[in-house]
């Protein structure tokens, strides 16, 4: 049986695989609708204004009370004032992280706002308390995010954009406290691993936190004169911390990958180079993985991505509390990048053949590829 398009893309009326689920697997992937949401006051994370630039003029420190606090769940209740014109940008972490810096690549002179986890990025974007998010998806050392994967089924938001950043991970320490004197340093486990033989030769113990720039703040904020915290030279300077060592990585080509979500797509263009990214399921059998990537194969569309995630029911509700596969097997869903814009009709080709025997397919997003690294 043909599969039936639902949801199609408001800027790709033309093309009929946007998304869709496949009549005969009438189970599979249904969405919840959309939430409403109550008009009130904005979060005081985000009406302190500049919220979060890394540092001040002439290389000074902030205050950690003018920092924006992070928005929580709890902050996630309404809407913004109305009239502002700068644009507002989601992160996880707070001032200082990677992420922070990423926003600012992606949308110079923007507003970054902060967000205590990923969860809160997604949340503040469709609640309109924000106007997009900046959010990691890989790590050329490390791998990818597998938790923002899931969130982009949980939500209803559409990459727009991807930002690469170059990751040099400093040592830090309060003033006066020396590399000898330090007994612990404290850091995102990626950001540990990313430095594990640096480590090791100073025989540091190492411990695990949410956030680069986390650890440094409460390195700064607790006066601590026996532990580290391994992060950016951005958080060195808004914490006030000393520069002990720089460039800390076992490797110099560190790269995260960040996505840029909103709630509407853009229009795809052929002017310049894009980057697609779809996630689909398929049936069980031999060779039908093969059979999906032969589709852009036989295109010449190259493919820069590909991962595998188990389909999770709490994740993605169905109609009779049972998911497609056979017994003892796990049914999973296929994220795919490649490159071309929707635009260009070798893509649009792909995705009707694709649709032809995927039980679902669901366009994420077509958007400008970063080529800046």
């Amino acid at each position: 049986m043909a599969a039936t398009p639902i949801n199609h893309h408001p800027l790709l009326h033309n093309n009929p695989c946007i998304q869709y689920q496949n009549q005969n697997h009438p189970s599979i992937l249904q969405f919840p609708q959309q939430r409403r949401f109550t008009t009130s006051s904005c979060s005081s994370s985000i009406q302190q204004g500049g919220g979060g630039g890394t540092s001040s003029e002439g290389g000074g420190t902030k205050s950690s009370t003018s920092l924006p606090r992070p928005l929580t769940s709890t902050d996630l209740t309404g809407l913004p004032s109305e009239g502002s014109r700068i644009l507002r940008v989601a992160y996880q972490g707070v001032p200082g992280a990677y992420s922070e810096s990423a926003a600012e690549k992606a949308y110079p002179n923007c507003q970054p706002v902060p967000c205590q986890h990923f969860e809160n990025a997604f949340e503040a974007v469709e609640r309109w308390i924000v106007d997009r998010a900046v959010l990691p998806i890989e790590n050329s050392l490390g791998g990818s995010i597998h938790r923002n994967y899931d969130l982009l089924l949980r939500h209803r938001l559409h990459i727009v954009g991807e930002v690469k950043l170059s990751i040099r991970h400093c040592l830090l320490a309060n003033h006066g406290v020396k590399i000898e004197h330090l007994k612990r340093v404290l850091s995102h486990p990626q950001a540990l691993a990313q430095c594990e033989n640096t480590l090791t030769k100073l025989g540091i113990v190492r411990e695990a936190v949410d956030d680069t720039a986390g650890a440094a703040k409460h390195v700064a904020l607790n006066k601590l004169d026996d532990t580290g915290a391994v992060a950016s030279a951005a958080a060195a300077k808004i914490y006030g911390l000393n520069l002990l060592q720089q460039d800390i990585q076992d490797y110099s080509d560190n790269v995260t990958r960040f996505l840029m979500l909103a709630r509407e797509p853009i229009i795809p263009r052929t002017d310049r180079p894009f980057k697609t990214s779809i996630v689909f399921s398929l049936d069980e059998g031999p060779g039908m993985l093969f059979k999906a990537l032969a589709v852009f194969a036989m295109r010449q569309i190259n493919l820069t991505k590909i991962e595998s995630r188990p389909l999770q029911r709490q994740a993605l509700p169905t109609h009779n509390g049972s998911i497609n596969g056979s017994p003892g097997s796990f049914p999973y869903l296929f994220y795919v990048d490649f490159q071309a814009s929707m635009a260009d009709q070798r893509a649009q080709n792909a995705l009707s053949h694709l649709k032809e025997f995927a039980t679902y397919l669901s366009v994420l997003g077509s958007y400008p590829e970063d080529v800046t690294i």
